[in-house]
């Protein structure tokens, strides 16, 4: 089964890449690897504000992980042209934005991982990862995640 019917098994719709924020690029690509910035959690086109440990709960924040890396995947596709040729995911950095005594980044980002896991299987989903918590987020955002990908 293709990436894509894996995506539409799921009723997953990849968005296009989104404006950068800042002075930075969406992706880079070099050799056959492909670095993605980091994306910021959005819900209904908005930025995903809030803080775990305070205002946001873990499940709420594995549903923003989640949403990022429907982001993630669209940017990759903006990228390599065509997600069949994603040979690894090899990295997810996850930034989770939570108060000083929340310690389930781990599991927030888990809303990332398994979805990735999902559409490419293990084969290929399967990464290395990192997840801090961060005292703050650029405009408020409760999850940022960065991907590094091999194509083939």
């Amino acid at each position: 089964m293709s990436v894509y019917d894996t995506l539409k098994s799921l009723n997953i719709e990849l968005p296009p890449v989104a404006v950068p924020a800042a002075a930075y690029v969406p992706f880079v690509q070099t050799g056959n690897l492909v670095f993605l910035s980091g994306h910021i959690a959005k819900k209904d086109g908005k930025v995903w504000a809030g803080q775990l440990g305070k205002n946001i709960s873990t499940t709420e924040g594995q549903q923003a992980a989640r949403a990022v890396a429907i982001d993630l995947m669209g940017t990759l596709h903006a990228a390599v042209g065509d997600l069949n040729k994603v040979k690894r995911i090899v990295k997810v950095m996850s930034l989770v934005n939570s108060t000083g005594d929340f310690t389930e980044q781990h599991l927030v980002t888990n809303g990332c991982s398994e979805l990735l896991g999902q559409v490419f299987g293990p084969q290929v989903g399967a990464h290395a990862r990192s997840a801090f918590g961060v005292a703050q987020i650029p405009m408020g955002a409760c999850v940022e995640i960065e991907l590094i990908a091999e194509i083939g």
